[in-house]
């Protein structure tokens, strides 16, 4: 469970649970420990103060100075930090890095020197410094006038610290010299500066390596993407002094559909939805009335318009709009839908039974088969069914001219996948992204790298928790092996031409977007297009309509006439001898095809 670290007006810190939304003054987020008496103040009215207790360290124990929080934008880390500095009710001083900085020489390191002289002033106080790797980047990657802010910093943050020594024991044993030298020793104490340190990035290995050495910051704490509950947790906040009309389950619906959203991207939902509410308000005024929005209330279709509109912030680069496909648009291939739904679906709805039976959920699964019979289509139905956010990579447009660019673009996928997870990672054509090393179809020494970049991510030290990647080909012979070993891509499913039945259900899927005159027989078509893939089937009914408004463009339905031309004048693609390459491939290759 992530926690952070709160600290009391004496520098003290408190290990508390992590939660991503402001800490209401009522609420008990903020671990706090019994009051004890001082021995210097044995009435109880002098014990120590209620809104944050001192709690004495062991002897040598130095509480920390600094902590880092990191995590993605929008997760509330500056929040988070501003609710410590409210709870434990010490002075804050905020550091914006980008605006701090100067282009006169010394002005930044002169007003980091202000902040922190003001802060041991005003003590105890908490310093903020958002964005710190942009007042503190490398640097070895930065000019002079970065290395001097550093250097400022380092200094600044190392003169925090308590420089004093504990006082040693009196040999003599005499017990009054103790007592003169523990009164000391405590009233040095509560004389020096208390002052917390704590910074927010969205890059920590952009900042410079000497701030993260213990005795600087001494904590780095991860503020995650929000789970479910968690999100669930933020709407119910969000929406608290808003009138609406939305009942928890409503809620619980729409929290468990936000895969990948941190509360600025839920801020922005409950923010889109109440402009939906007014507007909807202002339609139902009459002309004559005066506008009052006193009524308005946001109801669940607002709350749904709004989803339609508001995406993840991690997906917004990356992000295609995967159009409303399900399975019962795709005709046949019932066989690989149910191993999809086994490999996406199940370890989301039951990690309950993966887990008890000590079951891994599979990592990739390949699709592979002729051009044009629905692999990309399954993708986007298996995403669209399962609610799952989706990223699609095409092959040849990973690769960059510039070295290393191109497995930078590989690691920013998986980055984004994992922030936005469960998702799905479609890698289209990985034929061109994954050829086999030292083939003829291989690129060369960038293409290893490319290579080298997915294998480290499909299975390298930071897990894939809740993303899948699904990759699809014409040319399995061409992938490199090691792709297709266990804990890489798991399952290999072959997607086959249509038969009849299939080629029904495609031909029914298409009609009904169509006007089609009542001599058009289903059974008909389906069987003169035998040896058709999926895609030649609804070009047939595209050619179909064409016809029919060549003929005349005043014609209200599309008739028989025309499918039947359309479907002896298509040109196929799929042969015999490619479907015998296909299962020649399988049974010689010794993949595991599921």
């Amino acid at each position: 469970m992530k926690s952070f670290i709160a600290c009391s007006s004496s520098s003290r810190c408190l290990l508390a649970p992590w939660h991503p939304l402001p800490v209401p003054r009522a609420a008990h987020q903020l671990q706090r420990l019994p009051c004890r008496s001082s021995p210097a103040a044995p009435s109880p009215s002098r014990s120590c103060r209620p809104p944050a207790p001192d709690i004495a360290p062991p002897a040598g124990l130095k509480p920390p100075r600094g902590i880092l929080l990191y995590g993605p934008p929008g997760t509330g880390k500056t929040l988070l930090a501003f609710s410590i500095a409210r709870s434990t009710r010490s002075t804050l001083l905020t550091i914006n890095g980008p605006s701090l900085s100067s282009a006169y020489h010394g002005e930044t390191e002169a007003r980091l020197r202000e902040v922190f002289a003001e802060a041991k002033q005003k003590s105890p106080a908490i310093i903020v410094i958002d964005e710190v790797d942009a007042l503190a980047p490398n640097r070895e990657e930065g000019g002079e006038v970065e290395r001097r802010v550093v250097a400022t910093l380092l200094t600044l943050m190392d003169g925090l610290e308590d420089k004093g020594e504990a006082p040693k024991a009196s040999e003599d044993g005499e017990g009054a010299e103790e007592d003169v030298e523990d009164e000391g020793a405590a009233k040095e104490e509560q004389e020096k500066p208390r002052v917390v340190v704590i910074a927010a990035t969205n890059r920590p290995n952009a900042i410079d390596p000497a701030l993260r050495r213990p005795g600087r910051f001494d904590k780095e704490i991860e503020i995650g993407v929000p789970d479910a509950t968690a999100r669930l947790s933020i709407l119910r906040v969000l929406l608290h002094r808003t009138p609406h009309d939305i009942s928890d389950e409503t809620l619980q619906a729409v929290a468990a559909r936000t895969h990948g959203f941190v509360g600025a991207d839920l801020s922005s939902l409950v923010h889109s939805a109440g402009l939906s509410a007014i507007k909807r308000s202002y339609a139902l005024l009459s002309s004559t009335s005066s506008p009052s929005l006193a009524s308005m209330r946001v109801l669940p279709a607002d709350l749904e318009s709004a989803l339609l509109s508001t995406r993840p912030s991690a997906m917004r680069e990356v992000f295609l709009e995967t159009p409303k496909v399900y399975f019962s648009d795709i005709g046949g291939q019932e066989h690989v839908k149910a191993k999809l739904r086994e490999a996406v679906e199940w370890p989301l709805l039951h990690p309950e039974a993966f887990k008890r039976l000590g079951v891994n959920p599979p990592r990739g699964v390949l699709l592979y088969g002729p051009p044009g019979c629905s692999k990309t289509l399954i993708a986007k139905a298996l995403a669209t069914e399962g609610g799952l956010n989706f990223i699609a990579v095409k092959g040849p447009e990973v690769f960059n001219k510039y070295v290393g660019e191109s497995e930078r673009a590989i690691r920013e996928v998986f980055r984004k996948a994992r922030a936005a997870a469960p998702s799905i990672v479609f890698l289209d054509e990985i034929d061109a992204l994954a050829p086999a090393r030292g083939s003829d179809e291989s690129n060369g020494p960038t293409g290893d790298r490319v290579l080298m970049s997915l294998l480290t991510e499909m299975d390298g030290i930071e897990e894939l928790n809740g993303v899948v990647v699904l990759a699809a080909t014409n040319r399995p012979d061409v992938i490199d092996p090691a792709l297709m070993r266990p804990g890489r891509l798991d399952r290999i499913l072959y997607v086959s031409p249509p038969d009849l039945d299939a080629r029904k259900h495609i031909f029914r899927v298409n009609f009904a977007k169509m006007a089609v005159h009542d001599d058009v027989d289903v059974d008909e078509l389906a069987a003169l297009t035998d040896g058709c893939s999926g895609a030649e089937c609804a070009s047939i009914c595209q050619d179909a309509a064409l016809t029919a408004m060549n003929e005349d463009m005043n014609t209200p339905s599309v008739r028989r006439e025309h499918f039947v031309e359309a479907a002896k004048s298509v040109r196929r693609r799929i042969t015999p001898e490619v479907i015998r390459e296909y299962e020649e491939w399988r049974d010689h290759s010794g993949v595991r095809s599921a």
